[in-house]
């Protein structure tokens, strides 16, 4: 009975294949420390969600890998209705309310989806946290103008209006701007409103602020979000 011979050939091949396995092994597990997420991440994290982690907005997608690629295969086959999110699944709304949702919300999202804002909803997506909140981009608020107002407050009256130029004034100038000057969205600062226009928050200091810079309406709050931890301990108390 002849020897089993490897030739040179074959023994390239079992060589590269295992040096394959094993950088293929070493980049996974380097991508899974909390260490290397700032290699993975599309940019800095926004203003106040500098300490979380990946896995507290990006939850693992259902399934293992080999299952999610033969569903979303099935589904360009045309043997799925739906595909499936692959390796984790998409941030929604839902994610951001786990930390941030509040009764006393002057917009909250839910209130988007009523029939009377459908118009609205075109031009400026309230309905979801993302549309104004875009991550990773290292700063508070993403939209390009500051003038999102106009699409819900086009015919505001305000009796007794008790500042010194009108809104309805402001309202047929076109000076939306104006709004965010006076008012935060959200209503969640606890501060005096200005009664004179002088007195309003200038533009400039706005747009640090959206911008991730010091907040002009001051710091006292009526809610702060959940930090990591708080989040993780309601978790485990569901």
């Amino acid at each position: 009975m002849g020897i089993f011979k490897v030739t040179p050939l074959r023994k390239r091949q079992f060589v590269g294949g295992l040096v394959g396995i094993l950088i293929g092994v070493g980049i996974i597990v380097f991508f899974s420390l909390k260490s290397s997420e700032e290699y993975i991440s599309l940019g800095p994290m926004n203003n106040g969600h500098e300490d979380l982690s990946c896995v507290a907005c990006h939850a693992d997608a259902n399934g293992n890998l080999v299952q999610q690629i033969q569903s979303n295969i099935s589904h360009a086959a045309g043997m799925r209705e739906k595909n499936v999110d692959f390796g984790s699944q998409d941030v929604t709304v839902k994610n951001c309310l786990e930390c941030h949702d509040r009764p006393n919300d002057r917009h909250p999202t839910y209130r988007f989806s009523e029939p009377r804002f459908k118009k609205a909803i075109k031009n400026i997506d309230a309905t979801t946290c993302i549309t104004c909140h875009s991550e990773h981009n290292g700063e508070r608020v993403s939209v390009e103008a500051i003038n999102y107002c106009m699409n819900c407050h086009q015919d505001l009256e305000v009796e007794d209006d008790p500042v010194d130029v009108p809104h309805s004034e402001l309202i047929a100038k076109e000076q939306w701007f104006t709004c965010i000057q006076c008012h935060d969205f959200h209503g969640n600062h606890r501060y005096d409103v200005p009664t004179k226009l002088n007195d309003t928050i200038p533009l400039k200091t706005i747009q640090i602020y959206l911008d991730g810079g010091k907040d002009p309406y001051g710091t006292d709050k009526k809610y702060l979000g959940l930090s990591e931890p708080e989040w993780i301990k309601t978790l485990q108390n569901k």
